[in-house]
């Protein structure tokens, strides 16, 4: 017997049995007739910082399975005024929270919560350390254009160091074996990136990390976090954004992929973002599949 997925904290908690049972039921999941089997369910989304994607589509996935979804965010409740993570999550579960969906910005929030409360956590991203979620949502549009996984070439582009997003692609697709590249300025993608998982590699240059890949993933990068740094904007934009030119030196047919927010003209141009090869908006339409596949796995409700 299969064990339960009671929370979902980060990839690795995962076995290789149940990513892939996730992603076949996210392939079931109808966005046009959806199942209601969550229907009577109460659901709190618990936000610390602030999303549209990942929010509204835990929202939209809830609501479409039959649950009812109440949102509390950090500048409208008690959080505001001082109340502790541990507190928020009592009050929560004790007005009859069946499951909570959490955003925080600090590390390991997710997994804390999870030890004080008896409701499933489902970890909507927490710091730099893991966004479960957006790595499932990621191997399911892969799946849907690439027939298997391994021996994919999967590069990822831009700020890897701040990334949760690139930490959990890469817990994920290695445990498939797909060869990741991690791509960008030595600041944003250290030697040490390798390590995170078997089958990474670090390179700087991106006109040789496009070589012969079938998959390229841009990542968000803040202008901010530029400052003080050895790259300016400028020299970002000349060396590490996507632009059609460079996607030609991919696989005549890599698609493109980007967690969002999408920064036009800043880690990709337009007309990338919008070109034949980018597959941005279907990934936030498997965000809804793959988040109703996890709440109704975690609530025991997954047929």
């Amino acid at each position: 017997m299969k064990p339960q997925l009671r929370s979902l904290l980060g990839i690795r908690q995962l076995t290789t049995g149940q990513i892939e049972d996730l992603l076949a039921l996210a392939r079931r999941m109808d966005l046009k007739r959806p199942p209601q089997l969550l229907r009577g369910k109460r659901l709190v989304l618990l936000f610390y910082e602030a999303s549209t994607r990942t929010r509204a589509s835990f929202e939209f996935a809830a609501t479409a399975l039959g649950a009812i979804a109440t949102l509390i965010t950090a500048t409208s409740s008690s959080i505001e005024k001082g109340e502790s993570l541990i507190d928020t999550g009592w009050t929560v579960a004790s007005v009859g929270a069946d499951a909570i969906v959490m955003r925080h910005p600090n590390s390991g929030a997710a997994s804390l919560l999870a030890r004080y409360v008896d409701v499933p956590i489902v970890n909507a991203g927490d710091g730099m350390h893991q966004h479960p979620s957006q790595a499932l949502l990621d191997a399911l549009t892969i799946t849907d254009h690439k027939k298997k996984l391994k021996g994919l070439r999967v590069v990822v582009v831009g700020d890897v160091y701040h990334s949760r997003v690139a930490r959990s692609n890469a817990e994920l697709l290695s445990r498939f074996g797909v060869d990741i590249v991690f791509c960008g300025p030595p600041d944003f993608v250290p030697e040490v990136a390798a390590t995170l998982a078997p089958g990474v590699t670090v390179c700087h240059d991106l006109n040789v990390a496009l070589q012969r890949a079938d998959v390229v993933m841009a990542l968000r990068v803040q202008k901010e976090r530029l400052v003080n740094k050895h790259l300016s904007v400028e020299d970002y934009i000349a060396n590490y954004q996507i632009t059609p030119l460079r996607m030609r030196l991919a696989r005549p047919d890599a698609i493109l992929l980007h967690p969002g927010p999408v920064i036009r003209g800043m880690e990709l141009t337009s007309e990338v973002a919008d070109g034949p090869q980018s597959c941005i908006r279907e990934q936030v339409r498997n965000g809804v599949r793959t988040r109703m596949a996890i709440l109704a796995t975690v609530l025991g409700a997954a047929k």
